[in-house]
């Protein structure tokens, strides 16, 4: 990993392990500073199922409400898809706050990962 700063190398590191190990989709995450958007991506690179909170008209909450929301409509359309066990890439974000709650949220509507 030539000239990679530290958030490039987490988030490679992170994916090389996930895909290295699995055969099944992967629900990836992207913050910024007033959105999160996630999307579903199968082993070729096809996107399977997104959705974002700036899609969210008409909600009122916080920012991590408002990723519990994506979460719950991303399973729900995911079970649509027919997709059932996911393997969650998380990329160079910690496991807690907004991307904690979207990922407990998916778990909620019956989706394994």
């Amino acid at each position: 990993m030539k000239n990679l700063n530290d958030k490039q190398k987490r988030t490679s590191r992170i994916r090389t392990k996930l895909l290295a190990r699995s055969d099944r989709p992967r629900l990836t995450v992207n913050r910024s500073n007033k959105h999160i958007f996630a999307q579903i991506i199968d082993q070729s690179g096809k996107v399977l199922v997104a959705f974002g909170s700036e899609a969210l008209k008409g909600f009122k909450g916080n920012k991590t409400e408002s990723a519990a929301e994506v979460g719950k409509k991303l399973g729900e359309m995911a079970k649509e898809k027919k997709v059932i066990t996911l393997v969650f890439d998380r990329g160079s974000y910690r496991f807690h706050g907004r991307v904690k709650a979207l990922a407990e949220a998916v778990r909620s509507t019956g989706i394994k990962f």
